[in-house]
């Protein structure tokens, strides 16, 4: 028995061991705000750049470079003529292990500030969906869910995870542009719609009957930044070297919705984009075309925070408004 103790005392880490240990790691830390200047210069790519970008001085960045190498006793800059400002390349592989840390140190900042029970949902939405769908739906979710606090901003362009932009990202993806998302994301397919030619009841009465999809080269059609998606959807229905395609450009699906209501031409728009125009009356097909897919509708978010409770209340009620809409 006084042998199993004593064993037992023997295999067992002892607690001043370990300060003793955490002493010497904290020993061998350089001074945090060298580390930050550090970690700017290599990323922003010079001295003043990264003072900018960390609002100070550029002198004070150049003070903590300065004792970071004494505290290493490394030449981490390149000071040469040619090179002024640039990490040797002692400093450019201690940046690559010194960026990691401090992101890691900001990402476990953001997580320990997150409470438990932290409902706030900082959404971001493809533009068009966010004005034409989502604007007049939400306030289904919030009633049901009146805990959350929502924010919603149009982008188009993806937040930045990795930096807390963002809780959710909801947004259109073409086929020919998709790819698999990082390993740090999760993305699922919420809308796959069709994608229809579309002009307000006047607009067609007034123009010529539409019986094949390349009669629509003869028609004034709405584009959005490019005639990319229209060269697509004729593709799609077997109509191919069409060549430039004129008609105004929009840049955004919504505002080219918003012109052909006015009956100013034809527009491409999803099923689910236009699903209140087409229930109104306001917008209608210019003719009975077989159905054309282009992409999807994917709701992504970081995959370690993919359960959390805003989060996932609202992937629910979106996937159930989405299948009452589409039925």
């Amino acid at each position: 028995m006084r042998r199993r103790a004593k064993d037992h005392a023997m295999s067992s880490p002892d607690p001043t061991d370990r300060a003793r240990i955490i002493r010497a790691q904290r020993a061998a830390t350089p001074p945090f705000a060298a580390l930050r200047a550090f970690e700017a210069v290599g990323s922003c790519g010079g001295i003043r750049r990264a003072a900018a970008a960390l609002s100070i001085d550029h002198a004070a960045v150049s003070r903590h470079l300065h004792a970071l190498e004494q505290w290493t006793g490394m030449s981490l800059i390149d000071r040469s003529g040619a090179g002024h400002g640039n990490l040797t390349e002692q400093g450019r592989a201690y940046h690559t292990r010194i960026s990691a840390a401090l992101a890691e140190i900001a990402l476990a900042t953001q997580d320990l500030m997150r409470r438990e029970d932290d409902v706030r949902l900082r959404l971001w939405v493809a533009p068009g969906l966010a004005s034409e769908w989502l604007s007049g739906r939400v306030g289904e979710f919030m009633r049901d869910h009146p805990a959350v606090e929502l924010e919603l901003q149009p982008s188009d362009t993806p937040p930045a995870f990795a930096a807390n932009e963002a809780d959710a990202y909801l947004h259109y993806i073409i086929d020919a542009h998709r790819e698999a998302p990082p390993a740090t994301l999760r993305s699922i397919e919420v809308a796959r719609p069709a994608v229809l030619a579309l002009a307000s009841p006047a607009f067609i009465a007034n123009t010529p009957p539409v019986s094949t999809p390349a009669d629509l080269l003869d028609r004034t059609l709405l584009h959005e930044a490019s005639n990319d998606q229209w060269r697509r959807w004729f593709d799609q229905h077997g109509v191919s070297d069409v060549g430039e395609i004129p008609g105004p450009k929009f840049w955004q699906g919504h505002l080219t919705l918003a012109a052909a209501r006015q009956g100013q031409g034809i527009a491409l728009a999803n099923a689910l984009l236009a699903s209140e125009d087409l229930a109104s009356g306001r917008l209608a097909p210019v003719a009975s075309f077989p159905d054309v897919f282009l992409g999807s509708y994917n709701f992504t978010a970081r995959r370690d925070n993919w359960r959390a409770t805003a989060i996932a209340a609202f992937r629910r009620w979106l996937e159930k408004a989405i299948a009452q809409c589409s039925g």
